[in-house]
């Protein structure tokens, strides 16, 4: 049976916050001067008619400057940053909820201010609203400290800032999805047959996609439902085409409705951190071989990059990885997920900056270190995987550095690239 995929992550357009903020701010001048006017005609503030409009004049002019001079340097930073790292990484920047609501706040403010005008000295009457001439101080108030708050998120897209977020998003979901070492993967129980022919099949069609999320919960309550076995083939973070198959069901006491499945994986333009933990390890190797690329030449960034990695990959290397199977609450697999291995996490954070950083001395030093720290610590099944890399790795030194002292060099172990040598290999 072929069933459409219609579920897609619900994105707020970039303009719907700064729009509510403006449509308050039309409301409440249109609103608040009224009632002030009719219900509470004897308030009014201790300023004079011409002091008012100076103010407020002043305070909507140079509110639409700010706003232009803001936003433009900041989008120029955003786009001269890109070339720095990832353009995947500085789109989290610029979707940053406080630069909406700076915009918002900016516009309601220059939006207030105009109409404020239209009250002043309104039919001669000598008088400058009290409760408008405090909203618009507030807004001015206001509007500075996004200003400063704005500032403080521009400075964060300095690189080393960049790499401790990144890092960060990746800490986080390693700390939600994996639980501490338990089971093997020889211990848990493999639920869905792989052999069996599925009696249906949910395709995606449309647009490319990424596959952001899963909803595991809902899924396993389906399967129990139905007396059934989903097994997800699309894995969190790639990307679906047109007829693209996303998941497989087997041994269903009844056919599957296409609403009960239409909610349940998250489709959009771009990977998350939500659920993909291999996302921020992609985006750090994206910042390391950037920054190793002949127009850059900044071999320190990788090593600043190579420190977010080794945390990630410690990290991991104490978890248990193998979290595919989803029982339910009788203990009865329902749902399979593919999720990454350990040894995929290790391709992807060396294999890359194995290529590209091969003549830097300072990238393999740095990744020498971080192999050797990883193989004190990591159980030991894992430590053959590490064994792996730990030859390729000199096996690249020996191949790419022609000078016996460059070799040498190149195979100590130092966490800061170019610091303090540990030892040299033989």
């Amino acid at each position: 049976m072929r069933m459409l995929s219609q579920a897609k992550r619900v994105h707020l357009g970039p303009w719907l916050i700064p729009g509510l903020y403006a449509m308050t701010a039309i409301a409440a001048s249109v609103i608040l001067p009224r009632i002030e006017h009719y219900v509470f005609p004897h308030l009014k503030a201790d300023a004079s008619i011409g002091t008012s409009i100076a103010i407020y004049s002043s305070i909507a002019s140079g509110m639409m400057a700010l706003t232009g001079i803001v936003f433009s340097l900041t989008f120029l930073m955003v786009q001269f940053s890109a070339t720095a790292y990832s353009p995947r990484l500085v789109m989290w920047i610029a979707r940053d909820p406080v630069l909406s609501h700076a915009l918002g706040v900016f516009s309601a403010t220059f939006l207030y201010a105009i109409a404020a005008l239209e009250w002043l000295d309104r039919n001669n009457s000598r008088r400058v609203p009290f409760i408008s001439s405090m909203v618009v101080i507030v807004l001015l108030l206001t509007s500075v400290g996004m200003f400063v708050g704005l500032i403080h998120r521009i400075g964060r897209l300095q690189i080393n800032r960049m790499l401790i977020f990144t890092g960060d998003q990746g800490r986080e979901v390693i700390e939600k999805l994996y639980g501490p070492l338990g089971l093997s993967s020889d211990e848990i129980p493999t639920g869905c047959l792989h052999t069996m022919v599925p009696e249906q099949t949910l395709f995606h069609h449309g647009q490319p996609r990424s596959l952001e999320s899963i909803n595991v919960k809902r899924l396993v309550k389906l399967a129990k439902q139905h007396d059934a076995c989903i097994k997800v083939v699309t894995a969190i973070g790639d990307t679906v085409l047109e007829g693209t198959p996303l998941l497989h069901i087997f041994n269903a006491a009844a056919p599957f409705a296409e609403k009960e499945l239409s909610r349940v994986m998250e489709l959009g333009e771009d990977r998350t951190f939500e659920q993909d933990p291999k996302y921020a390890i992609r985006l750090l190797v994206d910042i390391a071989i950037r920054a190793l690329s002949p127009a850059i030449n900044d071999p320190t960034t990788a090593v600043q990059a190579l420190d977010q990695i080794g945390d990630l990959l410690l990290r991991l290397g104490g978890r248990r990885l193998e979290i595919g199977a989803y029982p339910d609450d009788s203990g009865r697999i329902r749902l399979i997920i593919p999720f990454p291995s350990w040894d995929d996490f290790l391709h992807l954070g060396f294999e890359e900056i194995l290529s590209y950083g091969a003549r830097s001395v300072q990238v393999m030093r740095r990744m020498k270190a971080l192999i050797a720290d990883l193989l004190t610590v990591v159980p030991p099944e894992r430590r053959p995987s590490l064994k792996y890399w730990q030859e390729r790795l000199q096996a690249s030194i020996a191949r790419s550095f022609e000078d016996a002292e460059e070799k040498l060099s190149a195979s100590g172990e130092d966490r800061q690239g170019l610091g303090v040598t540990r030892r040299s290999a033989a």
